[in-house]
Parts: C-alpha cells; structure tokens; sequence
C-alpha cells in the first residue's frame, strides 16, 4: 500500500473543489448559500460514508485485506493495518516462546509449576503429575498450598523470602523428600521448581551414622591405649628418649580423643529429628562465667588478659548445652591462636538487631581468601600450625550447626597478625530478659 506523502493536503484540496463546486451551483441557480451548504452536505457525506466503511473493515472485515481509501482516511486505515501487523509478529514471537518454555519445563526431570498471584496454580508440567501427584484440569486454579500442605512447606509461601529452598517429606510416603524453591517473576507471578532429593537425603544419613557408628567405636580402643599411655609417661624408670615418645604419643592420642568427641557431637547435632532448638529458657551470662573460668584455667601461663562484658539480665530461648560447646569452642580457638601476653575479650550484648555473643582476640589473624571456608569440616589455614596447637578442624562447623538450629549466624572479622572477631547473631524471637527472683 503506497501512502499520500501528505494527507492533509489532499483533504484540503478535497474541500476546496467542494465550496468551488458549491459556489459555481449557486451562481447558475441564483442560490449561492444554498449551493455552498449542497457542497458541505456532499463533503460530510462522503466522510461518513468513508467512516462506515472503516467500521466495517475493523468489526467484521479481514485485517489483512484493507478497503481502499484515499487522504486523511487512507493515511488511517494504513497506520492501523500496520500496527496490527506489528501486533501479529509480536504474538506469533510470543506463542513461540511460551511453546519453547513449555517443550523445556515438560522434558526438565524437576517439577516445575506457574503459580498466579494467589498461588493458584496455572499450569504444571509432566514432572508435576508425577512428583507432586497433581492432574489436570482438576489442579487448575488451586492453590499450592491446599494440595501440598506439609507445615514447612505452608510457612515458606506465607514467608514471603525465597532466597533459599525449603526440604519436606511429601505425604502420605514420608519416605520420599522434596526440595522446593520459589522463584517470583513479572507482575505477582511466581515459579514453583520441586526435585525429589530423597536419594541425597538418605545418603547424607548413611554418612551421618557413619561418621557416628565409627567414632563410638574407636573411642573404646583409644580408651585403653590412653590408659597404658598414661601409665607408662608416669614410669620414671624409663630411658629420657623413650619418656619423649610416649608423651608425644599421649598428645596424639588426647588429640584423637578430642576430635571423635567433636565428632559424636556434630553427629548429635546432626541427626535429632527437630532441626530447630529446644526453647528452654538459658541463663547466658551464667553460662558466660562458666567459660571465662574455664578460660582463665586455659591461659595457664601464656601471660593472656580475658575479659568478660555481658548484660547481667539478657538471657535466651535455646538448648544449653549446645550453646556451652559453641561458645566454648570460640574461646577455646581465641586462647589457641592468640601469643602469650595477648588479649582476649568476651561480650553477650543486645542491640536492634538481636542477641550477640562476640570473641575478640589479638591473635595472629585470618587471611581474607579463608574466612568463607572456616566453618568447613577439617578445613585449615596452616595444617602444621593448626594440629601443633592441638586443634581438631572441627570446632567452627559445631559452632555453625549448634547456630543455625538457633536460628542465628557466624560473622567473622579478622585481620592477620591483628586479630579476630566471631560474632553469634541471635533473632530477637530468641531474646528473654532474665525473670524476677
């Protein structure tokens, strides 16, 4: 279709033969208003005769046939056939990308669902049919939360905060364990990815018990080798040379000791049904100085100044054995890895954020590149520094698994050959203040 290069001025010139027409009637009749109105009649006519037209063309008429027109009203229906070509391309894209995206999420093994802004659902793949049981058309339009209705499940939609993914058993086999993860998109819509981790889950279990089942075992036989080990360091008849020996080997044994102990404990951490602590109400400025008592028996003769600052009334909701092993062993690492005559300093503080229970020390300091792995099984900066100084790898992964059954979190600050901060984060869900006697 070729456009007028300027529309108006066809109308214009339109108009203008219309008054000459309409001016040369009135002079041969003797009625020059008359024939000037007969003129105007016939130009409205035209233009609604024209605009009848157009009508017709966009109700009923085939868009991809325009009528034929010419100014003002060919420049229209052009503009308008153009922008319904435009529309068609863009749905024709559209459609085919919706036909990829459902083609991709059909053949992925993950379920995968489109949830609405009520998180209703709107569509689900194959692998939904068969790892979350739903069917279509029935499921259509439910919500999620109505047909998986596990508890941990409920409370993550109604959370609001999907950065991490949510594990459930999915009923009525609780055998079998779902991860899930929500993934909001365009105007209140979500995408819903479920994956069967049931095989993961078990095999983490099988390494748990384990990891568990080996450390009673060994922890018998190590039983009685540190009893002879014991009695022979104390035998003053044996050679110097042999004396050395056997007070090395009781240091490795003590030190074997410690990390099956360690290792009984993450395993008991790890595998109580519950992930979240108990509630029982905590006295932490007790607990507090007990581990500065311990502490000052730790220093010895090291020459090292600890410190406690603690709010005498602040208290918290939690399994207090499991908060003793996690701030002890945070002490325990500041006294190890900080010189003689170093300082260390113990706070238990609130503030807007929550409970903090902070260790700071003058010690030698982490380098930036290792503080995201500390709290990594066995990870060590200096292997030879580490086992010299007696410590078993295991101590900051206790430290992390007794907090995030609390609910709370590690921050570490550290500067090398300054010193370290570790800091405890606590909710306020978990605050008390201590009860009146």
């Amino acid at each position: 279709m070729i456009r007028d290069p300027n529309p108006w001025t066809v109308e214009a010139w339109r108009l203008a033969a219309a008054l000459a027409a309409g001016l040369l009637l009135g002079w041969v009749f003797g009625g020059g208003a008359l024939g000037l109105a007969l003129a105007l009649a016939g130009y409205l006519g035209w233009h609604v005769y024209q605009l009848w037209r157009f009508h017709r063309w966009v109700r009923v008429g085939r868009r991809s046939d325009p009528p034929e027109a010419s100014g003002i009203w060919r420049d229209l229906i052009h503009e308008l056939y153009r922008l319904h070509q435009r529309n068609r391309r863009r749905k024709k894209k559209i459609a085919k990308l919706l036909n990829r995206f459902h083609e991709s999420s059909a053949a992925m093994p993950d379920a995968t669902v489109i949830l609405g802004s009520r998180f209703e659902i709107e569509w689900f793949n194959g692998a939904a049919v068969e790892l979350l049981q739903l069917e279509t058309p029935r499921d259509i339009g439910a919500r999620i939360t109505n047909l998986l209705r596990h508890p941990d499940f409920v409370a993550y939609v109604q959370r609001g905060s999907y950065a991490e993914a949510v594990e459930f058993s999915r009923a009525p086999d609780h055998q079998v364990r779902l991860s899930a993860r929500i993934v909001p998109y365009g105007n209140r819509q979500f995408l819903l990815t479920v994956r069967d981790v049931t095989r993961i889950h078990r095999l983490e279990s099988m390494r748990r018990d384990f990891v568990a089942n080996v450390s009673h075992e060994l922890r018998t036989p190590l039983t009685v080798i540190n009893g002879y080990l014991e009695t022979l360091v104390d035998d003053d008849t044996l050679d110097p040379a042999i004396h050395t020996t056997l007070k090395s080997m009781e240091f490795q044994a003590e030190r074997m000791r410690r990390i099956i102990d360690d290792l009984l404990t993450l395993s008991h951490l790890e595998t109580r049904e519950d992930p979240k602590a108990e509630q029982t109400p905590v006295p932490v400025p007790a607990l507090v100085g007990g581990i500065e008592e311990e502490a000052h028996m730790l220093v010895g003769e090291k020459g090292q100044t600890v410190t406690v600052e603690a709010d005498p009334d602040l208290w918290l909701r939690g399994a207090r054995t499991e908060l003793h092993s996690a701030f002890s062993n945070l002490v325990t690492n500041a006294i190890r890895y900080t010189p003689d005559g170093g300082q260390i300093t113990i706070r238990w503080f609130q503030d807007e954020a929550g409970a903090h229970f902070q260790v700071e020390d003058t010690g030698i300091g982490i380098p930036p590149q290792h503080i995201p792995r500390l709290t990594e099984r066995f990870y060590r900066v200096e292997s030879d520094r580490s086992r010299s100084r007696g410590g078993t790898g295991l101590g900051l992964a206790i430290v992390k698994h007794v907090l995030q059954r609390h609910g709370g979190k590690l921050r570490i600050e550290s500067v090398p050959d300054q010193g370290s901060i570790f800091t405890c984060d606590f909710p306020s869900t978990r605050l008390l203040r201590r009860p009146s006697d």
